[in-house]
């Protein structure tokens, strides 16, 4: 990626920042992840901060220089000629912590979402427990909530793609991996369309055998009917409706979901670049990209994962977490 030097930080960003930097935390490496480009190969550190299932949970990113934002400096592209993406994984198979890529904080570092004031955990839809695939996002994209999507007649959802990785490995939260996408569906989630990517990784044992969706049935039978009821129901027990998608459910094929990818990721382009309206909440504090205005220097992004709390023990997960909840079919 071209290297251009640092303009300025959005003042929101900036003022965060200065609120984190009042102390330096203890450094927890808890994994390193390979990454492989078209020109170079790149490695990934996920560090973690504060305590896992707590309200200070973080876990950052790092390359080889220094903390990155993992939205806006891993690039969406491990070989953008194969159509290769890099996927940050969020939530690892079969656990139940709704984490994702904070938006509103400085390098946008992945921590727990909260509802209502209380930490979030995925019910148990019985027969299915937590989530099952490795569920993460795609980088450098950005469901524009300004944007009516013509085929789902809806807004997009204000956060970067999701992704469901589909591989028999049972990846860790932090992990960047190279998928190679192969379909999604459309979720309508409380009127907003929330795409869901499915993909392999490219190191999965079934990956040369799966180029399309189609061939999702053929190698995984019942698995998108699964993922499609798991969508369906899994707000059900937090009093929520079924949710809808588009297309009947229909998982629609490679080229579509590509590109879905390709418009999010012009979306993305031009929130980085300030051109997206009422987009304020997101911070696009980057260490490269370039003509960005939200670009820092490495030293400032440096200080921010130092002021971010030391990495502790996990807390309790609630007992409630492990309850199975049964539905007739809805």
């Amino acid at each position: 990626m071209s290297v251009t030097r640092v303009l300025a930080a959005s003042p929101r960003c900036l003022s965060f920042v200065k609120t984190l930097c009042a102390s330096v935390g203890v450094v927890h490496v808890r994994k390193v992840t390979t990454v492989t480009e078209t020109i170079r190969s790149k490695m990934f550190i996920a560090e973690e901060r504060g305590s896992p299932f707590a309200p200070d949970y973080r876990v950052y990113f790092k390359d080889e220089s220094g903390p990155v934002s993992p939205l806006h400096d891993i690039p969406l592209w491990a070989d953008r000629g194969r159509r290769e993406a890099h996927m940050v994984v969020e939530v690892p198979r079969w656990s139940n912590a709704k984490m994702e890529i904070s938006l509103g904080e400085p390098l946008n570092p992945i921590k727990q979402d909260v509802k209502k004031g209380a930490l979030r955990f995925v019910a148990n839809v019985f027969p299915h427990h937590g989530y099952i695939w490795n569920y993460g996002a795609l980088p450098q994209t950005w469901e524009n909530p300004q944007h009516v999507d013509p085929a789902t007649q809806a807004r997009g959802d204000n956060d970067p793609i999701d992704v469901i990785e589909i591989g028999e490995r049972v990846a860790a939260r932090g992990d960047v991996i190279t998928v190679k996408i192969l379909g999604t569906l459309a979720l309508i989630d409380e009127g907003e369309t929330d795409w869901k990517l499915i993909a392999i990784d490219v190191k999965d044992p079934a990956a040369a055998r799966m180029n399309d969706v189609a061939d999702v049935e053929t190698v995984f039978p019942g698995l998108l009917r699964a993922t499609v009821e798991w969508f369906r129901l899994y707000k059900v027990p937090d009093g929520k409706p079924v949710n809808q998608f588009a297309f009947d459910g229909e998982a629609k094929d490679a080229a579509f979901a590509h590109r879905v990818v390709d418009e999010v990721h012009e979306f993305w382009k031009a929130l980085v670049a300030g051109e997206a309206a009422d987009a304020s909440d997101i911070c696009k504090m980057n260490v490269s990209v370039a003509n960005s205005a939200a670009r820092v220097e490495r030293g400032e992004a440096a200080r921010v994962l130092a002021g971010a709390p030391p990495a502790a023990l996990p807390q309790d997960i609630p007992a409630s977490v492990d309850k199975w909840h049964y539905l007739s079919s809805l």
